[in-house]
């Protein structure tokens, strides 16, 4: 498919494609809506197998950011970006400072922050180049690392789904099979912990796996295994695209609950193969919200607070559970009902901002 035909298919408003030769930049910056206000996301640091790889998941990131942010009652739009390489081996200061300026070229239009492959230290580097990076260091007037508070939703989020599915929010003796221990995953796996969860992980990464089993106790499996484990919960915590035809029969989990982006393989097909089967799948973009939501409070005009930041956060347990009982009311499945939240929400406002006020 040609790129204006790929943008224009789900009405993306501007993809910018950055290049530095000196310091090795190639990135992609994708802004699909500005409806609600600047365009928020992360910067994604990954070694791509090709181009048109690179260009597809900053699209699909850039417009789950736009749906994330209107469902969770933001006044931000949706942006992604990209940068192609390997961040252990290509990432330097001088190429984050070149990126940098890309973003401060676009005006304000998109705010980018740390996402795979990027820390906090590096929005400490982007800040130096350009106004428009949240998540920086405390330091510097940042809310910081936004895992934490990522993890922190998709723990309200699971109490959502316990109430919704036995009745009472309590997570003891609840067993969750967490796929990938990374930042969010690691932070969701200690949450569980002190909530007396039973945790089984996986990991392709022997550190994380060992962490996990030294400090909480929890059971390992191997990645591909773990889909397919028994368990009250299945949260994919890793890249997307989990859920698809070959591993949707093969659940043996209550629901699906994770802080991975994009985990329907097939949109709206995979949906419904989860809702056939039983599973009760709760909407990624809802789920993962808290990381955004933390950093909103970043351009709250006293500034960013944490504790209020921490309670703006658990409204995602309302949040999803206003979901989950609109599918069941209108007979969807819950990825449409998340989607019909956060579209109704954007059309609504975009009325408003039609009425015009004195500059």
């Amino acid at each position: 498919m040609d790129v204006f035909d790929r943008i224009g298919a789900d009405d993306y408003e501007q993809v910018v494609f950055c290049h530095d030769r000196g310091t090795g930049l190639r990135a992609i910056v994708a802004v699909h809506s500005t409806r609600l206000g600047p365009a928020l996301g992360g910067t994604r640091f990954y070694p791509y197998p090709s181009e048109a790889d690179g260009l597809e998941d900053v699209l699909r990131l850039a417009r789950g950011m736009t749906y994330k942010a209107a469902a969770a009652g933001l006044d931000l739009g949706g942006g992604k970006a990209v940068i192609f390489g390997d961040p252990r081996r290509d990432k330097s200061e001088a190429l984050l400072r070149a990126y940098a300026r890309h973003v401060e070229a676009l005006g304000g239009r998109y705010l980018t922050a740390e996402d795979v492959g990027t820390t906090q230290a590096d929005m400490d580097i982007v800040r130096r180049e350009t106004r428009f990076v949240t998540g920086v260091s405390r330091e510097l007037g940042g809310s910081g690392d936004p895992s934490d508070a990522t993890a922190y939703g998709v723990l309200w989020a699971m109490k959502a789904v316990a109430q919704r599915l036995w009745g009472d929010t309590s997570l003891v003796g609840r067993h969750v099979a967490v796929a990938g221990v990374g930042k969010v995953g690691r932070a969701l796996v200690g949450h569980l912990a002190e909530e007396r969860a039973r945790v089984t992980v996986a990991d392709v990464t022997p550190v994380a796996v060992e962490w996990a089993v030294t400090e909480v106790g929890a059971e390992v499996v191997a990645v591909e295994k773990i889909h397919a484990v028994e368990c009250d919960i299945y949260s994919p915590c890793a890249l997307g695209g989990v859920l698809n035809t070959s591993t949707i029969p093969e659940l043996r989990c209550a629901a699906v609950l994770g802080s991975a982006n994009n985990q329907l393989a097939d949109g709206a097909a995979s949906a419904r193969l989860l809702a056939d089967a039983g599973v009760l799948y709760a909407p990624d973009f809802v789920v993962n919200a808290g990381g955004l939501i933390n950093i909103a409070e970043e351009l709250a005009p006293g500034g960013y607070h944490p504790d209020l930041a921490r309670a703006a956060v658990r409204r995602i347990f309302d949040t999803l559970t206003s979901v989950l009982s609109a599918a069941e009311q209108d007979g969807v499945t819950t990825a449409e009902a998340a989607d019909r939240r956060a579209q109704d929400r954007i059309a609504a406002l975009s009325a408003v901002h039609q009425i015009r006020i004195p500059s």
